[in-house]
């Protein structure tokens, strides 16, 4: 059985990226730079953003935190997006989810300019994805492809089952995974799904983004099968310091002795989300410039 270590892969990538931003930063004379936008005080959402702004001071990116209290209006917050839309020196807009109530979440990321979409949230980069255009891609697919890749994992003619529809993972999974440099046959299950089961069971490579623990049990899939675990679940767990612990989507130590390959959590696609960001903001400083990121580099 085969541990998928997303965690060595993105260190892997992010050295690269980094000798990447280093040169884009000798020709342009300047950083590839990135904004994110945080409103309110979550502590999940204070920690991504300190992970982020951690890995672009470690991979060469110009960083830009602007940080409002959680009684922000919605005009005011679509007004700091159209300035950083404007600004010449930010590649790469990230606001980060969840947004307080009163704000409406889909008109921030339609608001974002698509070129500067780092997410790849964006109905015209979903678009352009749909489609097989080049576009900045949702990070958390885009790194789970990465895996697949890295570790000579075949998509061509598998079947895929993917638990869960959201529009950050599930959908763009999908779409990614039916292109013709792929050619897998999907089948998208969500929480209507009957039979979940069967549906697992007969999946070559499954894909558990649902966000509930062990929501995917060792009899659900069929023996030797590549398991990608997206959730990252916060369970209670006296022997941390947290006082919790991190699982996910499914029952790891029981589909061990089963499957060919499996991702961990944590050190599965967590890690490799973050760096796609990074090469995102770095694909994204390329076209702004009018670039071809090759130049710098295979991506």
């Amino acid at each position: 059985m085969l541990v998928l270590s997303g965690k060595d892969l993105s260190e892997k990538i992010k050295a690269e990226t980094a000798l990447k931003c280093s040169l884009f930063e000798k020709k342009f004379s300047r950083k590839p730079g990135r904004a994110v936008v945080l409103v309110g005080d979550n502590p999940a959402s204070q920690t991504y953003v300190k992970s982020k702004k951690k890995a672009c001071e470690e991979l060469g990116i110009a960083h830009l935190d602007v940080e409002f209290k959680s009684d922000i209006t919605q005009n005011q917050l679509l007004d700091c997006v159209h300035e950083l839309n404007e600004n010449p020196m930010v590649d790469g807009i990230l606001v980060q989810m969840p947004l307080p109530s009163h704000i409406d979440e889909l008109a921030v990321t339609q608001t974002i300019s698509p070129d500067k979409d780092v997410d790849g949230f964006h109905p015209q980069n979903i678009g352009k994805l749909l489609l097989g255009q080049k576009g900045l891609v949702a990070c958390t697919p885009k790194g789970i492809l990465r895996i697949l890749d890295h570790y000579n994992i075949e998509t061509s003619g598998k079947d895929v089952c993917i638990v869960g529809r959201s529009n950050i993972v599930g959908k763009p999974m999908a779409a990614l995974l039916m292109q013709k440099d792929r050619n897998a046959t999907v089948t998208v299950c969500h929480s209507k799904t009957k039979d979940l089961a069967s549906y697992v069971k007969r999946a070559d490579i499954v894909i558990a983004a649902v966000g509930r623990v062990n929501a995917i049990t060792e009899d659900m899939v069929k023996d030797g099968a590549v398991v990608i675990d997206v959730g990252i679940n916060r369970v209670p767990d006296e022997s941390k310091k947290s006082g919790f612990a991190l699982k996910g989507d499914v029952d790891f130590d029981a589909l061990c002795k089963k499957v060919s390959a499996i991702t961990p959590v944590p050190g599965g696609v967590g890690p490799m989300t973050i760096c796609m960001l990074m090469e995102n903001t770095f694909l994204a400083a390329c076209y702004r410039e009018g670039a071809d990121p090759s130049i710098f580099g295979e991506v």
